[in-house]
C-alpha cells in the first residue's frame, strides 16, 4: 500500500459498503458541540469494554464479549504471562531456560498488573526500564544501526547463576523548572543513564542509547483491528495542510509477502503486530527463544563466549524451543484481548470542558480520538467496534528535549509514535505510581505535557498559556480517560 500524500490519494476501506463507509465516516467525525458527551464515549473499547467496578486490577480483565471457549484461551493465556521462568538446568518441566542474560523473570515483571513500567525508585533495581542500545550502522547497505557488537541489542541486568550481568544501570535527574503563563513554577525532571560494572569488557564509544519503560497493556488486539486506510488518512508526511503535524507511517519488511506492512507497537512502531512484540520481548527481556524468535541464549552475542556456553532449556521432547507452540499462541491472545476500562465522568462539567480545551488546542490532532475497527479482524470479538484509543499510529517529531538521537526501523532519533491514551487515568491505580513518556521522566500528566515538543510544541504552549482553572479541565479530561 503506498504512502499517501493527498486526501485525493488515500485509500478507501476495503471492508465496508459505501453506505457503511458514511455511516463510519459521521460516527468518527471530530464533534461540534462540547456541552454534553458524544454516544457510546463511555465505552472506549465498545463492545469488549470492562464495565465493573475499577480497582487495582482494572487492566487485567479480558475482552467482555469474549466466547466462553476465548475466556478459557484468555486464562491460559494469563497463567503464562504471569510465569516465573528459571534457569537451565532445573527440576521443573517446560518451565527452564531463563536469559542466560535477562532483565525480567517473567512478562508481568516489567508489565505489572498489565499496566506501564516506571522507572527505579532511589535504591531499587531497574526491571521495567532498561536501554536499547545500538551503533551506527552502513547507509550505503540500507542499515542505519547494528546492534551494540560486546553487548548487544539492550543491556541487561540480571544474568543466571554463574555467570556475570552485563552490568548495573544507574538513573539520575537534573531538575528543569519551566515557568507557566500564570507564573506558576512546574518542576520537569530530566534522567541521565550511566552503565556502571560492565560485565564484558568496554562499550564501544560510539554506543547509541534509548530508554524504555514497558507500556500498558490495555486494547492491543484493538489497535492491531484498526484498518490501515484509516491509520494512512491522518498521514501527512509533508505536511500539506500546512498545520505543522506531519504523521507519518512506518513502513516495516513483511517477510511473509515480501512486501510492507504497517508498523503499530513499539515506542517507535517498530512491529507490525502484537505477536511480533510479544516474540521480541520473550527473547530479548527474559532469554527465552520461541518458533518467532528461536535462540535460547536471546540476547546473548558471539563476543559473550561464556554466556553462549550455559545450559538452554530447550526439551526434544516439548519441542525445538523453550517456549514452544503454543506458548506464544497463547500470550498473543491474552495481550490482544486485555480489555479497556469504562470512561468515568464523561458527563462532569468539568470533564467536557477539558475535551473541548483538548480539541482546540490540537492534542486531538495526533491523539485521535476514535475509528471503528476492521469488519474483517482476526478476533470476532474485535469486529466492527467503535473505540476511543486517541492516537494516530504514526511517528512524529517530538522534538530535542524527548530525543533520543536512535533512529529505528523507519523512525530517526527525534520520532516517536503517538501512544494511546486509553486508560492512561488509572496509572496510579494499577501501577501504584504516576510515570509517563517513553523513560518515565514524567510523574504527572502534566510534566508529560510539557515536554512535548517538535509537532507537540504549539500545543504544549497553548497548554502553558492557559489559566489554572482550564488547565485543571484539561487534566481532569486526561483522568477521566
Amino acid at each position: 500500500m503506498p504512502v499517501c500524500t493527498g486526501a485525493s490519494e488515500l485509500p478507501h476501506r476495503d471492508d465496508l459498503s459505501p453506505r457503511d463507509r458514511a455511516r463510519v465516516a459521521k460516527v468518527t467525525a471530530d464533534p461540534d458541540d462540547f456541552s454534553a458527551p458524544e454516544a457510546f464515549e463511555a465505552m472506549p473499547g465498545g463492545a469488549t469494554t470492562y464495565l465493573k467496578r475499577i480497582n487495582v486490577n482494572a487492566f487485567s480483565f479480558p475482552s467482555t464479549n469474549l466466547s466462553f471457549e476465548d475466556q478459557q484461551r484468555f486464562a491460559l493465556g494469563n497463567g503464562l504471562f504471569r510465569k516465573l521462568w528459571v534457569s537451565s538446568p532445573s527440576s521443573t518441566n517446560a518451565s527452564d531456560g531463563l536469559g542466560p542474560l535477562f532483565n525480567a523473570r517473567s512478562c508481568q515483571g516489567c508489565h505489572l498488573k498489565d499496566g506501564r513500567g516506571h522507572p527505579p525508585r532511589e535504591g531499587e533495581e531497574p526491571v521495567a526500564l532498561f536501554l536499547r542500545l545500538s551503533v551506527p550502522g552502513a547507509p550505503e547497505a540500507g542499515k542505519l544501526l547494528r546492534p551494540e557488537p560486546t553487548y548487544g541489542g539492550q543491556f541487561q541486568n540480571y544474568a543466571v547463576p554463574g555467570l556475570r550481568a552485563e552490568g548495573r544501570l544507574q538513573v539520575s535527574y537534573t531538575d528543569k523548572p519551566v515557568t507557566l503563563g500564570d507564573g506558576t513554577v512546574v518542576t520537569l525532571r530530566e534522567p541521565h543513564y550511566r552503565m556502571t560494572d560492565l560485565g564484558f569488557g568496554p562499550m564501544a564509544p560510539d554506543v547509541l542509547t534509548s530508554p524504555r519503560v514497558a507500556p500498558q497493556m490495555i486494547g492491543l488486539g484493538l489497535l492491531e483491528a484498526i484498518h490501515p486506510a484509516d491509520i494512512l488518512a491522518n498521514a501527512d508526511p509533508d505536511d500539506l495542510d500546512g498545520d505543522g503535524i506531519s504523521g507519518r507511517p512506518s513502513w516495516l519488511p513483511d517477510a511473509a509477502t515480501g512486501g510492507s506492512v504497517l508498523g503499530r507497537f513499539g515506542w517507535k512502531a517498530e512491529e507490525a503486530t502484537v505477536r511480533a512484540q510479544s516474540a521480541g520481548a520473550f527473547n530479548g527481556d527474559i532469554g527465552i527463544s520461541t518458533p518467532d524468535a528461536p535462540d535460547p541464549y536471546g540476547d546473548c552475542t558471539a563476543a559473550q563466549t561464556e554466556c553462549r556456553s550455559m545450559p538452554t532449556g530447550e526439551q526434544a521432547n516439548l519441542g525445538p524451543t523453550e517456549a514452544p507452540d503454543p506458548v506464544l499462541d497463547l500470550v498473543d491472545f491474552y495481550a490482544r484481548n486485555l480489555a479497556v476500562p469504562h470512561r468515568r465522568d464523561v458527563d462532569d462539567p468539568q470533564v467536557l470542558a477539558g475535551k473541548a480545551l483538548f480539541h482546540a488546542l490540537g492534542c486531538a490532532s495526533c491523539h485521535r480520538p476514535k475509528y471503528v475497527t476492521s469488519r474483517k479482524a482476526e478476533i470476532e470479538a474485535h469486529r466492527f467496534q467503535l473505540i476511543w484509543p486517541y492516537t494516530d499510529m504514526l511517528l512524529h517529531d517530538m522534538g530535542e528535549g524527548l530525543a533520543d538521537n536512535r533512529p529505528l526501523a523507519n523512525a530517526d532519533g527525534r520520532e516517536w509514535r503517538t501512544p494511546p491514551l486509553w486508560g492512561i487515568g488509572l496509572t496510579e491505580v494499577v501501577s501504584g505510581q504516576e510515570s509517563y513518556l517513553h523513560d518515565g521522566r514524567a510523574r504527572t500528566l502534566e510534566e508529560a505535557i510539557l515536554w512535548h515538543g517538535g509537532e507537540g510544541q504549539a500545543a504544549r504552549d497553548g497548554y502553558a498559556a492557559l489559566e489554572r482553572e482550564d488547565r485543571e479541565a484539561l487534566l481532569r479530561f486526561l483522568k477521566s480517560l
